[in-house]
């Protein structure tokens, strides 16, 4: 499933107030080869995910002041998110994260375009993600086969606000 598929039917309000849920947020990925992919291509996390926990980890440096003491200093914030679920084959994430490529592959062949934003109203970020495959297809016995990965943030995400795609309007027939 795309964003656009997701989002059929839906208007995100920026000014909506009250309270959300998890399922109110989209985790979508760029798992293409190309940098050209419009953020409405992107592949949506949801059919089988039973987890799509994204979290913010603060870097700091501790310093030592003469009469002062210790002070710490925040230089910057990174992202991760964790994802877990049960496997769905032929779910177009699912088979892209855990492709064979991706579990296995290093460096720049691991790094994918994100977006991640508030389905109530449209606010979110978009960046880069390291994709690290952590289990595939456990599970007991009797249970459902699950799987897990860790997607953390490569480079400082950009504020995103999603907008609806709107099909070019045809020509009108009657225009010269």
């Amino acid at each position: 499933m795309t964003v656009t598929d997701l989002m059929k039917g839906k208007t995100p309000k920026p000014e909506f107030e009250g309270f959300t849920t998890a399922d109110d947020m989209v985790l979508a990925v760029d798992f293409t080869a190309g940098e050209s992919t419009a953020p409405g291509d992107f592949t949506v996390a949801q059919n089988g995910i039973t987890d799509q926990s994204g979290s913010l980890s603060a870097q700091t440096k501790d310093s030592q002041y003469l009469r002062t003491g210790q002070v710490t200093t925040k230089t910057g914030t990174s992202r991760a998110f964790k994802v877990s679920g049960d496997r769905y084959i032929k779910d177009a994430f699912q088979d892209a994260l855990l492709d064979h490529k991706l579990k296995y592959g290093t460096g720049q062949a691991v790094i994918k375009p994100y977006l991640y934003f508030n389905l109530l109203t449209g606010k979110g970020e978009k960046g880069k993600v390291s994709i690290v495959v952590e289990d595939d297809l456990s599970g007991g016995a009797g249970d459902n086969a699950s799987f897990s990965a860790t997607l953390t943030s490569t480079i400082k995400p950009e504020e995103y606000t999603y907008e609806p795609t709107t099909p070019p309007t045809p020509p009108d027939p009657e225009e010269p």
